[in-house]
């Protein structure tokens, strides 16, 4: 697939990377950046030495939980606009966007920058909505990812989880709970070579009712992050892929 034309209305200007993790994902990022006519002007990863964003115009951060908010601090203090999709550092969000303000920077974190997934989010909050009104039904979670993955459940889950909870009776998630109606029971898979699938089951004892979203690959998580650090050029404030791709 040619990706330079995957996107959304934005007005493309030439991007100079640093990218914060240099994983696979980071990998994914940089060939469809510079498939897009941008280049990878730095790369911060376990063994580098001597980081700095001199020749950046915009940070890309997918680590680990452990460095994801000291990179972001990193970026926003040198005043480079920053996306994140590293998970389970969330802790410190707030922390994050104090900083953000402070530094009068430009920040996105997302817990899935899938084009899809981000349909996805929308569907759940509207299926929530109606199935408030059916308390016969109980609803849950199903992740699967890969199993080199860190943190379980996966951040999709407890941002699908959350929006369930903002729009129901729910008081809360938990993994692999027990059957309490009040909270969402979020199962989590680890198996080899998955990139990521979510189901959102609404199960009574007549019926389920289920939606799901299953990535083939990394690609489309990649794609995203870049199409947010193309938007996110220019701007100050702290923001959400819900932004970049004007929905919801």
């Amino acid at each position: 697939m040619d990706y330079r034309q995957a996107s959304p209305s934005i007005n493309i200007i030439q991007m100079k990377i640093a990218l914060l993790g240099y994983g696979k994902m980071g990998k994914e990022i940089e060939q469809i950046a510079l498939q897009r006519g941008h280049s990878i002007v730095s790369i911060l990863d376990i063994d580098t030495k001597n980081f700095n964003f001199k020749a950046a115009n915009v940070a890309i951060d997918f680590s680990v939980p452990t460095a994801a908010f000291n990179n972001i601090s990193l970026a926003l203090n040198n005043h480079i606009p920053v996306i994140s999709g590293t998970t389970g550092w969330l802790k410190h969000y707030q922390e994050a966007v104090d900083l953000c303000k402070a530094t009068k920077g430009a920040m996105i974190y997302a817990s899935n920058f899938s084009l899809g997934v981000n349909l996805f989010f929308e569907l759940n909050v509207k299926l929530a909505q109606i199935m408030a009104k059916f308390d016969n039904y109980q609803v849950a979670i199903d992740e699967t990812h890969h199993t080199e993955k860190k943190d379980a459940p996966s951040g999709t889950a407890i941002s699908l989880a959350e929006q369930i909870i903002n729009n129901s009776s729910k008081s809360g998630w938990a993994l692999n709970a027990n059957s309490d109606k009040e909270i969402i029971n979020i199962k989590a898979n680890r198996l080899p070579d998955v990139p990521g699938t979510h189901w959102v089951n609404y199960t009574s004892a007549i019926d389920e009712i289920s939606i799901k979203h299953e990535a083939f690959n990394r690609k489309g998580f990649a794609l995203g992050a870049v199409l947010a650090a193309e938007w996110i050029i220019g701007k100050q404030g702290v923001f959400g892929m819900k932004d970049v791709l004007n929905i919801g």
